[in-house]
């Protein structure tokens, strides 16, 4: 069996389809069972909040193998929830990081230093581990669906900053061919990116592509910028996260194979990403 946590999340939904489709037994730990949905056959949703007792926590992890761990799932309970997956049979852990934690000169940022204390405590659980270091993901693309229902333009910073979007599934594909083949990825650190680097005006205009539409994408100067703009960052964060960006306007973004490396199969575009996903950008989409 194969514990999933943040099962409700982008990247936990599809490996628990994934794993499920090939028949694996999952447990989806999730805080709200009921925002699961219907799962798989062969897939079960378990309520789960961490605590700072290990045995606790043992039941979520009652005959498992391997273990899905994203970074919220634990909180400042990491180390007692390793303890406890290790108790209930767990051997190996694939973690959902980030390939901010590639580069060591981003020590001090807060996407870094919580990802980096995540693999840490992996580290020092005695599980065998593989890491998984995606870059940006191209569900960050929904965070343009407001605007972009409301009409052709869409305001944001940087129009020019290249990066690689990752489809959420082809990060669970490695995930699941690590969780269920843990001999050829223990530890190993896989950093995961789509496969081609695009401007943020050149996402929004595939996005209409898929949407038949012609966007336009408008620059506006970083103190413009509004916490609307980014949905999925909180407002406090989101000082340090334009910086960031705004340093790696004029950098070439990190491109890996590693999805083909991996599964054997190319990564998905970004363009097959918005042909999939079109209907989050039309009116009446949640």
């Amino acid at each position: 069996m194969i514990v999933v946590t943040g099962a409700t999340g982008n990247v936990g939904r599809a490996l628990v389809a994934r794993l499920a489709a090939e028949g694996v037994p999952v447990r989806a730990l999730t805080r709200d069972p009921a925002r699961a949905g219907a799962l798989p056959a062969g897939a079960e949703a378990v309520r789960f909040a961490p605590t700072a007792e290990p045995a606790a926590m043992a039941g979520a992890f009652a005959g498992a193998t391997g273990l899905f761990l994203h970074l919220a799932a634990g909180g400042d309970h990491t180390a007692a929830l390793l303890d406890a997956a290790r108790a209930g049979g767990v051997r190996h852990v694939v973690v959902l990081s980030s390939i901010i934690v590639d580069h060591d000169e981003a020590a001090g940022h807060p996407l870094y230093d919580a990802h980096a204390a995540l693999e840490g405590h992996v580290r020092a659980s005695g599980l065998g581990w593989t890491f998984l270091r995606p870059g940006a993901f191209s569900t960050n693309a929904r965070q343009w669906a407001a605007q972009i229902r409301a009409g052709d333009t869409v305001r944001g910073p940087f129009a020019k900053l290249r990066l690689t979007p990752v489809h959420e599934d082809d990060i669970a594909a490695v995930a699941a061919r690590a969780l269920l083949d843990p001999a050829a990825h223990t530890g190993v650190a896989h950093s995961v990116t789509g496969p081609a680097a695009l401007t943020t005006e050149e996402q929004v205009r595939q996005v209409g592509r898929a949407l038949g539409r012609d966007l336009r994408y408008v620059e506006v100067a970083p103190d413009e910028v509004t916490p609307d703009m980014f949905p999925h960052i909180e407002p406090e964060m989101l000082p340090v996260f334009l910086a960031s960006l705004g340093a790696a306007v004029d950098s070439d973004p990190d491109l890996t194979a590693t999805v083909r490396e991996v599964t054997g199969r190319p990564a998905r575009t970004f363009a097959q990403w918005a042909e999939e996903h079109a209907d989050d950008f039309r009116a009446g989409a949640a």
